[in-house]
Protein backbone atom coordinates (compact mmCIF):
# COMPACT_ATOMS: atom_id res chain seq x y z
CA UNK A 1 0.00 0.00 0.00
CA UNK A 2 1.19 3.94 -0.73
CA UNK A 3 0.21 6.91 0.62
CA UNK A 4 0.00 10.44 -0.09
CA UNK A 5 -0.90 13.49 2.17
CA UNK A 6 -2.93 16.60 1.06
CA UNK A 7 -3.22 19.29 4.15
CA UNK A 8 -6.51 20.95 3.34
CA UNK A 9 -8.70 23.87 4.98
CA UNK A 10 -7.26 26.44 6.95
CA UNK A 11 -6.72 23.85 9.68
CA UNK A 12 -4.07 22.22 7.56
CA UNK A 13 -5.99 18.90 8.26
CA UNK A 14 -4.39 16.02 6.95
CA UNK A 15 -6.66 14.60 3.78
CA UNK A 16 -4.61 11.54 3.02
CA UNK A 17 -4.95 8.75 0.39
CA UNK A 18 -4.41 5.05 0.54
CA UNK A 19 -3.44 3.81 -2.26
CA UNK A 20 -3.49 -0.43 -2.82
CA UNK A 21 -0.90 -1.03 -5.13
CA UNK A 22 -2.25 -4.31 -6.62
CA UNK A 23 -5.02 -2.80 -7.52
CA UNK A 24 -4.76 0.52 -8.36
CA UNK A 25 -8.10 1.39 -6.04
CA UNK A 26 -8.00 4.17 -3.87
CA UNK A 27 -9.47 5.35 -0.99
CA UNK A 28 -9.91 9.18 0.72
CA UNK A 29 -9.41 9.55 4.46
CA UNK A 30 -11.09 13.28 6.32
CA UNK A 31 -11.56 15.38 2.79
CA UNK A 32 -12.21 18.23 5.37
CA UNK A 33 -12.41 20.66 2.42
CA UNK A 34 -10.50 22.45 -0.10
CA UNK A 35 -12.43 20.07 -3.42
CA UNK A 36 -10.45 20.91 -5.99
CA UNK A 37 -7.51 20.86 -4.70
CA UNK A 38 -8.15 17.20 -3.47
CA UNK A 39 -9.52 16.37 -7.12
CA UNK A 40 -6.27 17.71 -8.71
CA UNK A 41 -4.24 15.28 -6.03
CA UNK A 42 -6.58 12.84 -7.64
CA UNK A 43 -5.08 13.20 -11.07
CA UNK A 44 -1.63 13.70 -10.34
CA UNK A 45 -1.87 9.65 -8.13
CA UNK A 46 -4.00 8.28 -10.76
CA UNK A 47 -6.02 5.43 -10.00
CA UNK A 48 -10.04 4.70 -9.19
CA UNK A 49 -11.12 6.20 -5.44
CA UNK A 50 -13.11 3.16 -4.40
CA UNK A 51 -14.66 4.97 -0.85
CA UNK A 52 -14.00 7.51 1.80
CA UNK A 53 -12.94 6.51 5.07
CA UNK A 54 -13.60 9.12 8.17
CA UNK A 55 -12.04 9.37 11.32
CA UNK A 56 -14.20 11.76 13.21
CA UNK A 57 -16.66 13.63 12.38
CA UNK A 58 -15.04 17.05 13.02
CA UNK A 59 -15.83 19.88 10.54
CA UNK A 60 -12.38 20.39 9.56
CA UNK A 61 -12.10 16.21 8.78
CA UNK A 62 -15.39 15.95 6.74
CA UNK A 63 -15.99 19.35 5.91
CA UNK A 64 -15.86 18.32 2.36
CA UNK A 65 -17.23 14.31 2.57
CA UNK A 66 -20.94 14.85 1.60
CA UNK A 67 -20.03 16.52 -1.70
CA UNK A 68 -17.13 14.90 -2.89
CA UNK A 69 -18.78 11.54 -1.99
CA UNK A 70 -21.84 12.71 -4.45
CA UNK A 71 -19.02 14.10 -7.14
CA UNK A 72 -16.71 10.75 -6.82
CA UNK A 73 -20.19 8.60 -6.51
CA UNK A 74 -18.35 7.04 -4.13
CA UNK A 75 -19.18 5.01 -0.31
CA UNK A 76 -18.88 6.92 2.82
CA UNK A 77 -17.13 4.33 5.62
CA UNK A 78 -17.08 5.50 9.19
CA UNK A 79 -16.75 6.94 11.80
CA UNK A 80 -17.95 5.18 14.33
CA UNK A 81 -22.23 5.82 15.39
CA UNK A 82 -21.04 7.80 18.64
CA UNK A 83 -20.12 10.72 16.50
CA UNK A 84 -23.42 10.66 14.67
CA UNK A 85 -24.18 14.03 16.39
CA UNK A 86 -21.20 15.67 15.26
CA UNK A 87 -22.63 15.11 12.23
CA UNK A 88 -25.66 16.38 12.35
CA UNK A 89 -23.66 19.09 13.57
CA UNK A 90 -22.19 20.19 10.37
CA UNK A 91 -24.17 23.16 9.55
CA UNK A 92 -23.62 24.70 12.86
CA UNK A 93 -20.02 23.87 12.86
CA UNK A 94 -19.46 25.61 9.62
CA UNK A 95 -21.20 28.77 11.19
CA UNK A 96 -19.12 28.42 14.15
CA UNK A 97 -15.74 28.17 12.49
CA UNK A 98 -16.58 30.16 9.55
CA UNK A 99 -16.37 27.46 6.92
CA UNK A 100 -18.40 27.10 4.00
CA UNK A 101 -21.70 25.14 4.67
CA UNK A 102 -20.99 21.70 5.13
CA UNK A 103 -23.57 19.05 4.62
CA UNK A 104 -24.17 16.28 6.99
CA UNK A 105 -24.33 12.82 5.41
CA UNK A 106 -25.09 9.26 6.41
CA UNK A 107 -22.20 6.49 6.21
CA UNK A 108 -23.12 3.43 4.17
CA UNK A 109 -21.38 1.90 7.07
CA UNK A 110 -20.55 2.78 10.68
CA UNK A 111 -17.29 1.25 12.32
CA UNK A 112 -16.69 -0.63 15.50
CA UNK A 113 -13.47 -1.82 16.59
CA UNK A 114 -12.52 -4.85 15.37
CA UNK A 115 -13.94 -4.38 11.75
CA UNK A 116 -11.74 -4.46 9.04
CA UNK A 117 -12.21 -2.01 5.70
CA UNK A 118 -10.52 -2.64 2.36
CA UNK A 119 -9.05 -0.50 -0.23
CA UNK A 120 -8.81 -3.04 -3.31
CA UNK A 121 -7.16 -6.05 -1.93
CA UNK A 122 -6.14 -4.46 0.68
CA UNK A 123 -7.17 -4.52 4.52
CA UNK A 124 -6.79 -2.23 7.40
CA UNK A 125 -7.76 -2.68 10.61
CA UNK A 126 -10.58 -0.37 12.21
CA UNK A 127 -9.68 0.61 16.06
CA UNK A 128 -12.33 2.95 18.40
CA UNK A 129 -10.11 5.10 19.71
CA UNK A 130 -12.21 7.59 21.36
CA UNK A 131 -11.21 10.46 23.83
CA UNK A 132 -10.82 13.34 21.43
CA UNK A 133 -14.61 12.74 19.89
CA UNK A 134 -16.55 9.46 21.05
CA UNK A 135 -17.15 7.70 17.46
CA UNK A 136 -13.26 8.26 16.99
CA UNK A 137 -11.94 5.35 14.71
CA UNK A 138 -8.32 4.69 13.79
CA UNK A 139 -7.13 2.70 9.98
CA UNK A 140 -4.28 0.07 10.81
CA UNK A 141 -2.61 -1.45 7.69
CA UNK A 142 -0.12 -4.16 9.43
CA UNK A 143 1.61 -5.02 6.40
CA UNK A 144 2.93 -1.59 6.10
CA UNK A 145 3.39 -0.72 8.87
CA UNK A 146 1.23 2.59 8.76
CA UNK A 147 -1.48 3.71 10.75
CA UNK A 148 -4.17 6.92 10.06
CA UNK A 149 -5.34 8.46 13.11
CA UNK A 150 -6.92 11.20 13.29
CA UNK A 151 -6.90 13.31 15.78
CA UNK A 152 -6.03 10.74 18.58
CA UNK A 153 -1.75 11.20 18.69
CA UNK A 154 0.01 13.32 16.88
CA UNK A 155 3.82 14.22 16.97
CA UNK A 156 4.69 15.19 20.24
CA UNK A 157 1.06 15.57 21.55
CA UNK A 158 -2.33 14.60 22.09
CA UNK A 159 -5.97 15.25 20.59
CA UNK A 160 -7.80 17.62 22.21
CA UNK A 161 -10.56 16.47 24.94
CA UNK A 162 -12.16 19.93 25.61
CA UNK A 163 -14.56 19.72 23.17
CA UNK A 164 -18.40 18.04 23.83
CA UNK A 165 -18.19 14.27 24.91
CA UNK A 166 -14.27 14.89 24.98
CA UNK A 167 -12.60 12.91 27.80
CA UNK A 168 -8.93 12.96 28.39
CA UNK A 169 -8.75 9.79 30.35
CA UNK A 170 -10.05 7.96 27.69
CA UNK A 171 -8.27 9.14 25.59
CA UNK A 172 -4.50 8.45 26.92
CA UNK A 173 -6.33 4.95 27.54
CA UNK A 174 -6.96 4.31 23.56
CA UNK A 175 -3.72 5.55 22.80
CA UNK A 176 -1.97 3.27 25.61
CA UNK A 177 -3.82 -0.14 24.87
CA UNK A 178 -4.74 0.65 21.14
CA UNK A 179 -2.17 2.11 19.17
CA UNK A 180 1.11 1.44 21.69
CA UNK A 181 0.02 -1.99 21.41
CA UNK A 182 0.74 -2.11 17.60
CA UNK A 183 4.36 -2.07 17.96
CA UNK A 184 7.18 0.73 17.75
CA UNK A 185 8.03 0.58 14.32
CA UNK A 186 4.73 1.86 13.14
CA UNK A 187 4.16 5.27 11.12
CA UNK A 188 1.01 7.20 11.73
CA UNK A 189 -0.47 9.86 9.70
CA UNK A 190 -1.78 12.59 12.37
CA UNK A 191 -4.84 14.63 11.52
CA UNK A 192 -2.51 17.73 11.51
CA UNK A 193 1.36 18.16 11.23
CA UNK A 194 4.16 15.75 10.53
CA UNK A 195 3.89 11.81 10.50
CA UNK A 196 5.51 10.06 13.42
CA UNK A 197 6.35 6.21 14.78
CA UNK A 198 4.89 4.65 18.08
CA UNK A 199 8.12 4.00 19.40
CA UNK A 200 9.26 7.99 18.73
CA UNK A 201 6.04 9.06 21.02
CA UNK A 202 6.32 6.45 23.65
CA UNK A 203 10.09 7.60 24.09
CA UNK A 204 9.30 11.24 23.75
CA UNK A 205 5.25 12.10 23.56
CA UNK A 206 5.22 14.55 26.92
CA UNK A 207 1.71 13.26 27.66
CA UNK A 208 1.57 9.36 27.16
CA UNK A 209 5.29 8.49 27.34
CA UNK A 210 6.29 5.74 28.97
CA UNK A 211 8.31 7.70 31.22
CA UNK A 212 6.53 10.54 32.08
CA UNK A 213 6.42 12.04 35.39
Amino acid sequence: MKYAILPVTPYEQNCSFLICEATGKVAIVDPGGDLPRIHQALEQLGGEVEKILVTHAHLDHVGGVADLAEELGVPIEGPHRDDQFWIDMLPQQSQMMGFPPARPFTPARWLEHGDTVTVGATQLRVLHCPGHTPGHVVFFQPEAGLAVVGDVLFNGSIGRTDFPRGDYQTLIDAIQTRLFTLGDEVAFIPGHGPMSTIGHERQHNPFVADHRG
